[in-house]
């Protein structure tokens, strides 16, 4: 089977080692464009880029999926199959276009957590486990008939960046799977039940990371560790920013107003929410880069 990738961040690169690893044969990858980065913004390739170059995999990078020139590019590798992990939304000339059809891996045990977050909102949403599933692409997002899924457990204390990181693992495995199964023409698709219960994972704006202290504390802490470490849960301490990477529920009465807090001055510092205290371990002050509380409380008056 000749196969073109289709993926942009760190999250794909998983996969697509695994492919090439397990004998596969990769034509081609296609891959977001080269964008400016850092202070310098030097334009910086995607890891999914460099690991193509690394390996010898001719790499394609257009701005539009629809283009002519993309289209007849694409055409040229013949592929029978086309693979998507962490891309963009593929038009149905793209998608439909391998004899074999495009698979692609998704963050969730669908069909619960369609979207562009599903790693975030799993754990906002509290959910005790996760999972990745291999599915047809079809015309509405997210939807298409399941090959595989593979489940794994979300721990307490799992933050997104914990739950992205077995998840990628997992999904790279399951990617061989379900191509060892296409391969061999033993692969069997389940059409996604469609239901108004579904869980949802949209997109995540800056304003859905704002802590609001009037909620429960699990809530909260969810809320920080389905942000964590991107695109950070938020509060306001003294007018400025401050980002919270970590923290743990303390359950005892506040005793004092939501969003109000508590601090030694030393070694703690914990912030009332409607039924407990959050009690920040690692944080990020607006203008000052990441640390610990302490470290923290110890360059500042409070």
């Amino acid at each position: 089977m000749k196969i073109v990738f289709m993926g942009t961040p760190d999250f794909a690169v998983a996969s697509l080692d695994a492919i090439v690893k397990a004998n596969y044969d990769v034509v081609a990858v296609v891959t977001a464009p080269d964008k400016p980065a850092g202070r310098g913004q030097k334009l910086a390739e995607s890891a999914v880029k460099k690991y193509a170059l690394a390996n010898q995999i001719p790499v394609l990078q257009p701005e539009k999926l629809k283009s002519p020139e993309f289209i007849e590019a694409l055409k040229s590798y013949q592929a029978d199959l086309q693979v998507v992990v962490a891309f963009r939304m593929l038009p149905e000339v793209v998608w439909n276009m391998p004899p074999k059809g495009t698979i692609n891996l998704h963050g969730s045990l669908l069909p619960h957590y369609r979207g562009a977050a599903p790693i975030n909102h799993a754990i906002i949403n509290g959910e005790k486990e996760s999972g990745v599933t291999t599915f047809f692409l079809k015309h509405e997002i997210d939807t298409g008939d399941v090959i595989m899924a593979e489940k794994t457990a979300i721990e307490h204390d799992d933050t997104a960046g914990d739950l992205h990181d077995k998840l990628m693992n997992i999904g790279a495995g399951l990617i061989v799977k379900t191509l060892d199964a296409i391969a061999s023409g033993s692969v069997t698709e389940q059409p996604q039940p469609m239901s108004d219960d579904l869980k949802h994972a949209p997109k995540i704006f800056k304003e859905d990371c704002k802590i609001d202290w009037n909620k429960p504390a699990e809530q909260i802490y969810n809320l920080i560790r389905g942000l964590s470490p991107y695109p950070t849960a938020f509060t306001f301490l003294n007018d400025k920013t401050l980002k919270l990477f970590k923290a743990e529920v303390e359950e005892k009465e506040p005793g004092i107003a939501a969003g109000g807090f508590l601090t030694d001055g030393k070694t703690y510092l914990k912030f009332a929410a409607k039924d407990g205290f959050i009690k920040l371990l690692d944080i990020q002050y607006e203008g000052k880069k990441r640390m610990l509380i302490e470290d923290f409380l110890r360059g500042m008056r409070l």
